[in-house]
C-alpha cells in the first residue's frame, strides 16, 4: 500500500502557508472496513494527509538550492480534534500554516475542511534531518512536482 494521502497542492507561500486537496473515494481501501455500511475516512489519515502538506511546506521553506536537502520528520502531534467525518465523494481541503520556525524544527497549525465545514484541526511539530539517500530525494522531488504541477509559480523543489 502506498501511503501518499495528499492529491494536490493548490497554493504555497514558503514560510507562511500551503493549501491542498485530498479526494475521498470508495477506492480508498480503508473505507471498506472503516466502517461497513457507514464508510468514513479515518481521522488519523486526515492528520497524516495534513502532515504531508505541512512537511512539504517546511521543506520548501527551510531548504536552499545550494545545500543538501533536509527532510521534515513528524515529531509531535498536539491537540488533534475532529469535528465531522469525511466520507466517500468528499473533497477535503487541507491547510498548513507556520506557527513557529527554528533552524532545525517547525511547529505548524493544520486543518481539514469539507464543503466549508471544519473537519479536523491539530498542531504538528517537525524536525529537519539530513538523510543520505538519493533515492529518497528523487522520490520526494517527483512527488512534489506532481503535487504542484498546476501551480502558476513553481516553487523550488528540494
Amino acid at each position: 500500500m502506498r501511503y501518499i494521502l495528499l492529491d494536490r497542492i493548490t497554493s504555497v507561500e514558503p514560510g507562511r502557508c500551503a493549501r491542498g486537496l485530498k479526494a475521498v473515494t470508495l477506492t480508498d481501501e480503508v473505507l471498506h472496513d472503516h466502517f461497513p455500511d457507514y464508510p468514513i475516512y479515518p481521522g488519523a489519515l486526515l492528520v497524516e494527509a495534513a502532515a504531508q502538506l505541512a512537511g512539504f511546506l517546511v521543506e520548501v521553506t527551510e531548504n536552499r538550492p545550494s545545500e543538501a536537502p533536509r527532510r521534515a520528520l513528524l515529531a509531535q502531534i498536539d491537540r488533534a480534534k475532529f469535528y465531522r467525518p469525511a466520507q466517500p465523494g468528499d473533497s477535503v481541503e487541507l491547510f498548513a500554516e507556520v506557527a513557529q520556525s527554528l533552524d532545525a524544527a517547525a511547529k505548524l497549525s493544520v486543518g481539514a475542511d469539507v464543503r466549508g465545514e471544519r473537519c479536523m484541526r491539530a498542531t504538528l511539530t517537525f524536525v529537519l534531518k539530513a538523510i543520505d539517500s538519493e533515492r529518497l530525494h528523487a522520490q520526494r522531488r517527483y512527488l512534489y512536482a506532481l503535487w504542484t504541477r498546476e501551480l502558476p509559480d513553481r516553487v523550488w523543489l528540494p
